[in-house]
Order: C-alpha cells, then sequence, then structure tokens
C-alpha cells in the first residue's frame, strides 16, 4: 500500500508534496493550471484518494505568484477557532502583539501576490469559506487553490472536479508503485481488472501495490472480490466512490495481523506527525507489548499504512489522514478510545515538562524545535484535557508549561487562547491555575495588553497569598515588576523586581526567569543612570548563562552590555555584543529580542559612520514593529537612541536620502533585515549615492540622550521552569 506524500520542499514559497510521485493526470493538470489563470479562486473537490492534493501540489509549483505558493494543510486542525492560526503559521508569521490572526493575515497578504493552496478544509467548509471570501476581497493579489471533497460555495468559486484516473494511468501507477518495491510487473489482464475494481483511486491503486510483497495481482483480484461482497452486501456496481474507498482500506486492514489492526487503530490518536518513544508509550498494553511495538510499525511501514520522514528532530512517522480515520473509527469501536486518549494526553503532559526543565540548558534550540514539532499533538492533549471536567487542572498545568514556547518562541497569541480557556474553567487544584495565571499576564504584557494582565497578575497574588504559596507569589510579583518596566514606571519596577529576586532566592529557585529578572532589573538600573550596576547585574547573568549553556536570557542581557559599551565610546564591542544577541534572538524567531536589537544596531552604525545603512536598518526595524506591538512601546526610555540615530543619518544624507534609504529597510524581509545587520550581507544593501563615513561625535550623542536613557529592552521574554 505505498502512498507517497511528502518529499523535499519546494523552491516556491512552502509546498511540501513530493512532485516527482506524479503518475498520469497531464490533462487535468493543464486544465487546473488554467483554471488558476483565469480564476482568484478554484476548488479542487472529488472523494478521499482520488489525488486532489497531489494534483494541486503540480499545478501550484507552476504559479507564477511573486510572492510564492503557500501550502496549509489543514486535516490536523480540529477547531474552527484555529483556521487563521493555521493560516498564519503556515504563511511563517510572528506577532507579538494582541492583534487576532485574521488581522495579522490580512496585514501580510496586503500589496503581495501569492498564491495560498488550503488542503483539507472539508471539515472546516464553513470557517475556510468565511476566512476565503474576506481574504479575497480585502488583498487582491491573493489566489486560493482549495482543495477538499466538497466545494466551498462562496462568490466566484470555480469548481474543479477530480475524477478517478483512466484505465491506462491506473495501471502505470500500479506498475510504477510495483517497480518501487523493486517488482517487475507486465501490463496484463490481472493488472488492468484489479486496477478497475478499484475505480482509478489512486490511493486504492497504491494500496494495493503495497501487498505485491505477499500476493500476486491475481491474488489480490482474489481476495479483493471476497472483501468487495463481505464489506458492501451488495454489488460493485452499486458502490458510491467513497465505499469504494473505504473498501479498499478496509480489505487492506482485513489482511493485517491482529498486531498490525491494533497498532493501526491506536496510532489514529496522534494528530500529524509522532516519533518511536511516543508510539511505545500511547500504544502499548492490552495485547501489544511495548517491545513488539517497532516490529509492528515496522510491518505497518512497509505496507505503507505509515509513512518515514526524516525531519529536524530527527525520524517522525505519519499516516494519511483517511487511513487514521479509518484506525480511529476501529478503535472507537473497540471502546478503548478514551483510555488511549489519556496515555497520549499523559506522555504530552510528560514531554512538557521536560522541556520546561531543559529550557534551562545548552538544549534550548532542541528543545524549541521539539515543541514546535509536537504542536499538533500538544494542542490534542490541551483540548482533551479541556473537555474532561475532571482534567481541568491538567489543561492549566501543560498550557502553564509551555510558557517558554508561548513567551519565547513567538506563540502569544495561541498561548493567550489556550491560558484564557484554562483560567476561565473551574478546577480544585490551585497550583495550577496560578501559574496559568501569571503566564497569562507574562503573556498579555508582551503583547502590550496592561489591563488583563495585571486583572491576571493581581489575581495570582492573592490567591497565591491566601494559600501560602511563596512560589507564585515571586513570579506574580516579578511579573508585575516586568508591567512596571514597560509602563515607564522605574522606581516601582526596581522595587518590584527586587523583592521577586529575594524570594527566588529564598526559595531556592534559579532558571531563565531568574536571570530576566536580573536583566530586566539592570534595564531599571540603566533608564535611572546607574550603567555601573546595569553592567555588574548583567555581567553575572551571562556568566550563569554560559556556565549552564542558556543562550535566550543571554541574548537579553548582552543587549544591555551592547548598550553600556556603546555608551562608553566603544562602538566596535557594541557591534560583537549585539550581533550575538540577534544570532540567538533570531534563532528562536524572538522578534521582540530582534527588533530591539536592530534598533540599537542602527544607532551602533551612525555611530560608527555609515548613516545610510542605519537608515535602511530603522527601516526595517519599523516594518517589523507592527508584528511586535505600540513601536518602542510608546515610551520615551526606548525612543531616545531610535531618535538620535535619526537626527544623526538625517543631519548626514539630507531628508530625502535618508527616507529613500529607510523606505529601502522598509522593503526587505524578516530574515533578510537580520543579515544585512549581521554584517552577512554582500553588497549591504546600498547601490546608490555614496554618503559621508567617519566617527560622529559622541557630544551630540550625549546630548541627545541627556533627558532619558534607554539601554536594554524590556523582558518580553522571561523563563520560568518550576513555577
Amino acid at each position: 500500500m505505498c502512498i507517497p506524500q511528502h518529499g523535499d520542499t519546494s523552491a516556491n514559497g512552502n509546498l511540501l508534496l513530493e512532485l516527482d510521485a506524479f503518475v498520469g493526470r497531464t490533462g487535468e493538470l493543464a486544465g487546473l493550471a488554467r483554471a488558476l489563470g483565469s480564476s482568484r479562486l478554484v476548488t479542487v473537490t472529488g472523494v478521499g484518494g482520488v489525488g486532489k492534493s497531489r494534483l494541486a501540489a503540480h499545478a501550484a509549483a507552476r504559479s507564477a505568484a511573486s510572492d510564492g505558493v503557500w501550502r496549509v494543510e489543514l486535516a490536523p486542525v480540529r477547531d474552527p477557532e484555529f483556521l487563521d492560526h493555521a493560516v498564519v503559521d503556515a504563511l511563517g508569521l510572528t506577532d507579538h502583539t494582541a492583534r487576532l490572526p485574521r488581522e495579522i493575515l490580512l496585514g501580510h497578504l496586503a500589496g503581495r501576490e501569492l498564491l495560498l493552496v488550503l488542503d483539507g478544509f472539508e471539515h472546516l467548509v464553513d470557517a475556510c469559506a468565511e476566512l476565503v471570501t474576506e481574504l479575497l476581497r480585502r488583498a487582491p493579489g491573493l489566489r486560493v487553490l482549495a482543495v477538499g471533497r466538497r466545494p466551498l460555495a462562496v462568490a466566484g468559486e470555480r469548481v474543479f472536479t477530480l475524477g478517478p484516473l483512466g484505465e491506462d494511468e491506473a495501471a502505470q501507477l500500479f506498475l510504477d508503485r510495483a517497480d518501487r518495491q523493486g517488482f517487475a510487473l507486465r501490463d496484463d489482464p490481472d493488472v488492468r481488472e484489479l486496477c478497475r475494481r478499484l475505480d482509478g483511486i489512486p490511493l486504492a491503486v497504491e494500496l494495493a501495490a503495497g501487498r505485491l510483497g505477499a500476493l500476486s495481482p491475481g491474488q489480490l483480484l482474489e481476495r479483493l472480490d471476497d472483501r468487495f461482497r463481505l464489506l458492501t452486501g451488495g454489488g460493485r456496481d452499486a458502490l458510491p466512490r467513497h465505499q469504494t474507498l473505504r473498501t479498499a482500506i478496509g480489505w487492506s486492514h482485513e489482511l493485517c495481523t491482529p498486531e498490525e489492526r491494533l497498532l493501526w487503530s491506536r496510532l489514529s490518536v496522534f494528530a500529524g506527525r509522532f516519533d518511536l518513544e511516543a508510539a511505545e508509550y500511547v500504544c502499548s498494553g492490552d495485547g501489544l507489548r511495548s517491545d513488539d511495538v517497532l516490529d509492528v510499525l515496522t510491518e505497518l511501514l512497509a505496507q505503507c499504512v505509515v509513512t518515514r520522514e526524516e525531519t529536524a528532530t530527527g525520524v517522525r512517522y505519519r499516516m494519511l489522514d483517511t487511513i487514521r480515520a479509518y484506525g480511529a473509527d476501529w478503535l472507537e469501536a473497540t471502546g478503548d478510545d478514551l483510555r488511549l486518549l489519556r496515555r497520549h494526553r499523559d506522555w504530552y503532559l510528560g514531554l512538557a515538562t521536560w522541556c520546561e526543565l531543559d529550557w534551562f540548558s545548552p538544549r534550548q534550540n532542541e528543545v524549541a524545535a521539539r515543541i514546535e514539532a509536537e504542536l499538533p499533538n500538544l494542542r490534542r492533549a490541551l483540548e482533551h484535557c479541556l473537555s474532561e471536567p475532571d482534567e481541568v487542572h491538567l489543561g492549566q498545568y501543560l498550557a502553564g508549561s509551555l510558557w517558554f514556547h508561548w513567551a519565547g518562541c513567538g506563540r502569544l497569541s495561541e498561548g493567550r487562547h489556550w491560558l484564557e480557556r484554562c483560567v476561565g474553567l473551574e478546577s480544585e487544584h490551585e497550583q495550577p491555575r496560578l501559574k496559568a495565571l501569571w503566564v497569562l499576564g507574562y503573556v498579555a504584557i508582551l503583547q502590550g495588553d496592561t489591563v488583563p494582565a495585571l486583572a491576571a497578575l493581581q489575581e495570582c497574588r492573592e490567591e497565591a497569598e491566601r494559600t501560602s504559596n511563596p512560589t507564585a507569589v515571586a513570579y506574580a510579583e516579578h511579573r508585575a515588576g516586568c508591567l512596571a518596566l514597560v509602563s515607564d514606571d522605574m522606581a516601582r519596577a526596581e522595587t518590584l523586581l527586587r523583592s521577586a529576586l529575594a524570594r527566588y532566592e529564598e526559595i531556592g529557585e534559579l532558571n531563565s526567569s531568574v536571570l530576566m529578572c536580573q536583566v530586566e532589573l539592570a534595564m531599571t538600573r540603566a533608564f535611572q543612570g546607574d550603567l555601573v550596576e546595569a553592567v555588574e547585574l548583567c555581567e553575572d547573568v551571562r556568566q550563569v548563562c554560559e556556565d549552564h549553556g542558556e543562550r535566550w536570557a543571554r541574548a537579553y542581557a548582552l543587549y544591555v552590555l551592547a548598550y553600556a559599551a556603546w555608551r562608553e565610546g566603544d562602538p566596535a564591542r557594541a557591534r560583537a555584543l549585539l550581533t550575538d544577541c540577534l544570532s540567538g534572538a533570531h534563532a528562536f524567531h524572538d522578534l521582540l529580542g530582534s527588533v530591539l536589537t536592530i534598533e540599537l544596531l542602527a544607532l551602533v552604525t551612525a555611530t560608527e559612520g555609515d548613516p545610510a545603512e542605519a537608515a535602511v536598518l530603522q527601516g526595517a526595524a519599523a516594518a517589523m514593529w507592527p508584528s511586535v506591538g505600540l513601536p518602542l512601546f510608546g515610551s520615551a526610555y526606548y525612543n531616545a537612541p531610535h531618535e538620535l540615530c535619526e537626527a544623526i543619518a538625517r543631519e548626514q544624507l539630507g531628508d530625502v536620502r535618508y527616507e529613500e534609504c529607510v523606505r529601502r529597510g522598509a522593503r526587505l524581509g524578516r530574515d533578510a533585515a537580520v543579515v544585512l545587520a549581521l554584517g552577512r550581507c554582500g553588497d549591504r544593501a546600498l547601490d546608490a549615492v555614496p554618503t559621508p563615513r567617519g566617527p560622529v561625535r559622541y557630544a551630540t550623542a550625549t546630548l541627545a540622550l541627556g533627558m532619558q536613557q534607554p539601554a536594554a529592552p524590556p523582558t518580553r521574554k522571561g523563563g520560568e521552569t518550576a513555577g
């Protein structure tokens, strides 16, 4: 049952389907390409397994959209509320503001020409229709290629119905899949009859070819005939095509051993990809030993019920959605579905716990990648917890434990969604809810949403004091200090942060959050003119980070040290520190840390005598701020370096040239802006009028910064591992 689905990433956007596995469909491909050329919305419809996704992938790869092709796989998205999030994720957008995902999408798509492929929307048809309608109305350069089992039924939609393969193409596909397995077959009558009885549905043909290791085409034909009658109770001619496909899958299921059928059904509990360790834990027991899972999984791989993929996080496995759905029906029929969902929940609770603890270690990059890869399964675990009244506290624990991913890896909007759902549900367990509350307050601070942040933190502290929970009190106080910091109340911020650090020391807490609290305190000291203590605090943080292999909090400490180096007249050292800082922030998709570093790099660049590049960097930063929040937080402290940089650049370039450079920077994408800021860009992105170079006098800098003295970024990224 060979079912090749995913292969190498195409160079066009994020299209991930394997393009070299296409057999036949020449006429359909040309027709779909023509439809895409004349209509902004084309929907490919057809029965499951007919090859809709594969055809769409090939047609999309031929698209001339200047901003690429972006594919959104919707099969794992169960809740319509997450449709917009899924599209935002697929487009690679990171946004730390309180904006809704729809606003983020509309802002990103405005002025762009791209093709958006929405694959597997049928279970979200109403939500998808509403989304597509608005996106097409407000983004004139957008085209949509939808793939599902029914039309969206919206105005302007062109429906492209895909039927089964013809007899010649079906036989060609069967022989191709046989050849891939090392079976040199002839195009004989048995092959033709087998493909005809499978109605030319590509998935059914591939499932049949997957059995050639055990059965000849003639034997396949005999067994297939038996299974048709057994599973349908009627003649083949009366079968709807979806029943034909289900019969093919059911027939393959019947040919599996009892252990293979058992594992097939249990693997259906996973959402998206999974690894071997997860499969061994979740699927073992009651008839299947943990030690046997690998052998049984290997058999399912050989039959292409499961596919194997090499990913950034190692070898992972997945099932096609149609095959997973078939297994889920069997799992429900056995009455074992709830037990499997609980085992699935337990595994991902354990994974989140491990990752939270390991965030404060040299494995931060590995942790970030692992959680990103496991998001579909973590979401499923959260959904299960929040749908079971007795498990709400586990959902609160899971959502709170993922604070480092919500805050540190660009997932603020999704984290806010889960945390608000969690704290809005009743639970008899106080500790998990307290953690969810202060994490919610933290996320809201990062989004610039101060009122709900304050409410969550106040409730957390009051309940923590009432229940004598010193850990929750410390975190609530810490986050309140963070809120005061970004609100320009330096005196209150310093008081709260010093108190929180004392509480952390008293309870023996040492992790990324404690270090970020110290960096935040350094910020308050720098903002109040005490660079000496600010440097001492951050040098201490830097040393602890290097001792423990921590890189995320370290980046913010480097930011403060870079500012101090610039103030002391050492721009070369400042640049070196900021380069290190930006590399770390960008690696974690920390958009706030990245944009603040680029802002300060612009000032250092202007100081070094390159006002043109400084202006380009300011333009790049300006284009990034809308995805973070209010530019420079509306703070005089944070705005002073920006104003000084602009004053230097305008003075040397003139207004016209300065604005031109800013516009150039604004046209850079995020990755290109980071490359330029890190000094790795060959032509430095400036090919026009040369500008004067030479050191800037520090008298000008000192005068400009005399009123407020901004130092480091607000701690938008703290790191709790045990709260």
